[in-house]
């Protein structure tokens, strides 16, 4: 019983918390990070002040939070595995794409390059937090792919950067600048697919493939 008890607790402070962050990064687009209050996101989303400041002390813990939300997949704790860097890059690519593709992430860029000049710490925490980890995921699978032979990269980090850069460039930096900008699925899928044959062509030691099951 006591674990059913202690499972329906975490149930419900899970639920406390998607509900602060999502009424943390509304007020924070629409008021600013500066003038919004933990008292106010705490009337906001419906809690205590006192379950608030139990999970987020501080308005920077909370804005952290944000940032691990917008970056999170589920797919993140399962790389694909070295041997074909086409269907390995395929794979990358299409998470990235959906990931850039969410609300969240349009709203935590919006948040971060407007508070920017008053609050660099912001920028700190979401590159920190966010992209590098994120980035860091596909240089450990570049570094993987060119220890198993199937590509040669001398600097795992510009090729990481080319990809996903080829990727974000038209997928997601135009939603930030140009009203009403969308992107089919359909473009989505050709954005990716060229960003890999782009990388494998440059880069893959035995053929497009680049599969040392071949």
């Amino acid at each position: 019983m006591s674990r059913v008890v202690t499972t329906y607790h975490q149930r419900i402070a899970q639920e406390k918390r998607e509900l602060i962050v999502t009424a943390a990064t509304a007020l924070f687009l629409e008021l600013g990070y500066d003038r919004t209050s933990l008292a106010r996101i705490a009337e906001c989303s419906g809690v205590s002040r006192a379950t608030l400041f139990k999970q987020f002390p501080t308005k920077a813990a909370l804005f952290d939070a944000i940032v691990t939300k917008s970056w999170s997949t589920a797919d993140e704790e399962n790389p694909p595995p070295a041997g074909n860097v086409v269907d390995g890059l395929t794979t990358i690519g299409r998470r990235y794409a959906e990931l850039l593709g969410r609300a969240q992430m349009t709203d935590l860029f919006r948040i971060v390059i407007a508070e920017l000049p008053r609050f660099p710490e912001l920028a700190r925490a979401q590159f920190s937090h966010g992209k590098m980890p994120y980035f860091e995921s596909v240089r450990s699978y570049l570094s993987a792919e060119h220890e198993a032979g199937t590509v040669r990269v001398e600097d795992v980090d510009l090729a990481a950067t080319q990809f996903l850069g080829m990727i974000s460039n038209y997928v997601f930096w135009p939603t930030l600048l140009v009203p009403g900008w969308e992107v089919s699925a359909e473009r989505v899928a050709q954005v990716v697919d060229e960003a890999v044959r782009t990388i494998a062509a440059r880069y893959a030691t035995t053929g497009q493939g680049a599969s040392t099951n071949d």
